[in-house]
């Protein structure tokens, strides 16, 4: 069937296919400023697709302004999120900054469409030497380093991972909604179309059933046109019946009076004996068409019967396909309200 769309494929899809980016974004962005904690979200390749939300001063400039805090980021936010992707649920750890974070992974039907990083914050109160030795390692402002992760929440790590689940649930309900209209629309677009080519089919079948019931009426007529003709034959026949038998009383009259004239009638007589056998061999001939003509009323009426018949069945097939369309159109009419509920956003 032309309307037949492909099985869609869920390692094909990118995160951006199955989630509303201005909700995720909005929902990120409150969800951070109400907990504390900064987050964004990256796809499966690890590049971001929403930007960051509550970023700390600590990590945006400080950590981040040297090429290796920078890279150093990645490689902790790499690690965490294929941690989280290998366990399928959210994995919170310390990254190498020292600060704790987290990865929620968002998974559609076992396959990993992107992950929401967050944290920035402290389970503990910070160790002073602690950062003036990172701050060394990755080439920042010591001082400043440790007056930065003094700004820096305090949470415990119980909530931390009950808002990392949080955002786990949510992120995942968003993209399996988002799936599921996504395969909703496309199979309300295949049945939309398998129901248009079928109500083309029943229109054309509609079409053709008229055709046929006009054609049947016509034939019907002709067929009753031969009827009348053979009965106008029959009665030539009859006629021409008469005429032999005149045509032998004649024959027999000629005879006998060949007969009373001896030898001056007896070319006479040869002559009256063939109009006799002429005469009976008409009236044989008669018969047997009489007879054929009578076998053709009788097939004839035959087919006016199964003519009727079917002209019948074909009405009534007519009237099957009337109300086989009237449903397709009520069913593309509910196809149409359930794509118009498939094209809206979750």
């Amino acid at each position: 069937m032309e309307g037949k769309r492909r099985v869609e494929n869920v390692q094909d899809l990118k995160l951006t296919d199955v989630i509303n980016l201005e909700v995720l974004q909005k929902f990120q962005d409150d969800f951070a400023k109400g907990m504390g904690l900064a987050s964004v979200t990256v796809d499966k390749d690890g590049t971001p697709v929403t930007k960051p939300s509550y970023y700390t001063k600590f990590c945006m400039e400080f950590t981040h302004a040297t090429e290796i805090g920078d890279k150093r980021c990645a490689e902790s936010h790499k690690r965490g999120g294929l941690e989280a992707a290998r366990l399928g649920k959210p994995y919170v750890y310390e990254c190498h900054a020292g600060l704790i974070d987290f990865a929620a992974p968002i998974m559609l039907e076992g396959h990993l469409l992107g992950t929401i990083l967050g944290g920035q914050v402290l389970a503990n109160k910070p160790i002073d030497e602690k950062y003036k030795k990172i701050a060394g390692e990755i080439g920042v402002d010591s001082n400043g380093y440790v007056d930065a992760v003094q700004h820096i929440n305090i949470l415990e790590k119980d909530r931390i991972e009950a808002a990392a689940n949080v955002l786990f649930v949510v992120a995942n309900n968003m993209s399996e909604s988002a799936y599921h209209q996504r395969q909703l629309k496309a199979s309300v677009e295949t049945l939309n179309d398998s129901l248009h080519q079928i109500s083309a089919t029943m229109q054309e079948l509609a079409a053709s059933a008229t055709n046929v019931s006009d054609n049947q009426v016509k034939l019907n007529s002709e067929i009753k046109n031969v009827d009348e003709v053979t009965s106008q034959i029959n009665e030539v026949m009859d006629l021409i019946k008469e005429i032999a038998d005149e045509t032998r009383l004649l024959g027999l009259n000629a005879a006998i009076e060949a007969a009373r004239a001896g030898e001056a009638g007896l070319g006479f007589g040869v002559v009256a004996q063939e109009i006799r056998n002429l005469s009976s061999d008409s009236k044989q001939t008669v018969s047997k068409i009489k007879e054929f003509t009578n076998r053709i009323r009788q097939y004839v009426n035959a087919t006016v019967t199964m003519g009727g018949e079917t002209l019948s069945t074909v009405e009534q097939q007519a009237a099957a396909i009337e109300e086989v369309t009237a449903s397709v159109e009520e069913l593309t009419s509910m196809t149409e309200q359930l794509n118009t509920l498939a094209n809206s956003r979750v």
